[in-house]
């Protein structure tokens, strides 16, 4: 183990290594013993010659990015320090000095127990469960050390600037109007990103929890949660704002609440997103994935673009993104992905996007979305422990089959005439994840039900 000691399996648990990123308790699961072999792994896996490292805003992030940074130089490989920075950032810092990779050290939206790290390869490319992130593991858990002939330089690069401008790149600034918005940075790395993206717009920006800190006194950077939420929901309403946002941890999504304090499903903020892309890149091909409303590919094909059904997890997106050469791709959950920001997710450009479209159409965000709310009924993300993933699949092609299209891209999808499914398992746990959706409110929930008891009998 040259010198390593005999622990290293205790502060290195196989289980931070998931799908799309690693993620751990600190330091019971992952400390910075094993952030330093992950990064010397990850060297030794891609050879690389310089890389980014950057950082979010948790109490373990700044000796657990020291530990990573160390462990990446002792493999002979140029480290570019960030600093404290957003995910995206990273992403973008990758693309736009030309590096061979880069490692975020956050644990994104997760409670304040947690550390981990985003990993991507040159061009922003992401190292998930299937594309190399496994082999990360297997080195970093052998202890195995390659001699290596010098050490990497470790220099500091201020990314900012030129980061501000590359968002602030997607909008005609001068036609956004002095809307009122309500924004809940959760105390994460929002609150560093956007103050100087938002010194050059015009609204009037109801600040919330900007205060970058890892313990999260006010809630847990998870809009995704309905909990989460509640406080943005009552603010946009007591402040008779236009709109609200809410951002996740590293800040690399973002999620939309309107004017009347509705939260704004991701399939909906996808097609619209889609709507005003297109018509700065007119027949433009556009992803979206699975379990999305048919609002997105019906707005798509409506404006004049090229939808494209995809498997749901950013590996996949930034791919396929690549590959087709589309402009943009959003997923339910939140993540939207930019052919112009290296086919990366970030949460600034989409939230600039959204202000440049309220302005643009000068009508509330509410009556915007009446057009879908009215005509598409979905349920929302609903998860089932199941104790056997592949029979309760089988059982649900069995009964539903029939009714409709069935696909296997991901999971199993059942498309009819006025409703249609997805049913995909979990990547972490014995889940199975429903997404359903009709053309009323009284099928939504039949189906809906009739699904859930083949699920959960």
């Amino acid at each position: 183990m040259q010198g390593w000691p005999h622990t290293i399996a205790s502060v290195l648990d196989p289980k931070v290594f998931k799908a799309y990123d690693v993620r751990g308790i600190y330091p019971d699961e992952l400390d910075e013993e094993g952030a330093y072999a992950i990064g010397r792994a990850y060297v030794e896996q891609f050879e690389p010659r310089r890389i980014a490292v950057g950082h979010d805003m948790r109490l373990s992030s700044p000796a657990m990015t020291e530990a990573v940074v160390r462990g990446v130089a002792d493999a002979g490989v140029d480290v570019v320090e960030l600093g404290l920075v957003g995910t995206e950032m990273v992403y973008f810092a990758v693309g736009e000095l030309g590096l061979d990779g880069g490692i975020a050290v956050t644990a994104s939206h997760n409670p304040k127990e947690y550390t981990g790290m985003k990993i991507v390869r040159r061009g922003a490319l992401p190292v998930g469960g299937d594309s190399g992130l496994l082999d990360v593991r297997d080195r970093a858990m052998s202890g195995a050390r390659h001699e290596t002939g010098r050490e990497g330089t470790v220099t500091k690069e201020d990314i900012w600037p030129r980061f501000v401008e590359r968002v602030l790149s997607f909008i005609d600034v001068d036609a956004v109007k002095p809307l009122r918005v309500v924004i809940d940075a959760a105390n994460g790395m929002a609150g560093a990103m956007l103050p100087p993206v938002l010194e050059r717009l015009p609204i009037d920006a109801v600040r919330c929890y900007f205060e970058p800190d890892g313990s999260f006194p006010n809630h847990e950077p998870n809009p995704l949660l309905p909990e989460n939420r509640e406080f943005i929901v009552g603010k946009v309403t007591a402040e008779h704002a236009d709109l609200g946002v809410a951002f996740d941890g590293d800040a690399d999504r973002c999620f939309f609440v309107d004017d009347t304090g509705e939260f704004v499903p991701g399939d909906f903020v996808t097609a619209l997103l889609a709507e005003s892309i297109l018509e700065k890149a007119p027949g433009a091909k556009i992803l979206y994935d699975v379990r999305a409303s048919w609002a997105v590919p019906e707005t798509i094909r409506a404006a004049g673009g090229e939808p494209l059904v995809n498997r749901v997890g950013h590996a996949f997106f930034k791919h396929r993104m690549r590959e087709e050469g589309a402009v943009f791709g959003g997923e339910v959950s939140g993540h939207y992905y930019f052919r112009d920001f290296s086919q990366a997710d970030s949460g600034v450009v989409p939230f600039l996007l959204m202000l440049e479209l309220v302005s643009k159409r000068g009508e509330k965000l509410s009556d915007i979305l009446r057009q879908y709310r009215d005509r598409y009924f979905i349920t929302g993300e609903l998860n089932t422990p199941v104790s056997d993933v592949a029979l309760k699949l089988q059982e649900l092609k069995e009964r539903f089959g029939g009714e409709g299209q069935v696909s296997h891209l991901d999971g199993l999808s059942v498309d009819a005439d006025d409703w249609h499914m997805n049913v995909r398992p979990s990547n972490t746990e014995p889940l199975l994840r429903l997404n359903l959706e009709a053309l009323s409110p009284d099928l939504m929930e039949r189906k809906r039900d009739q699904v859930l008891e083949v699920i959960r009998n």
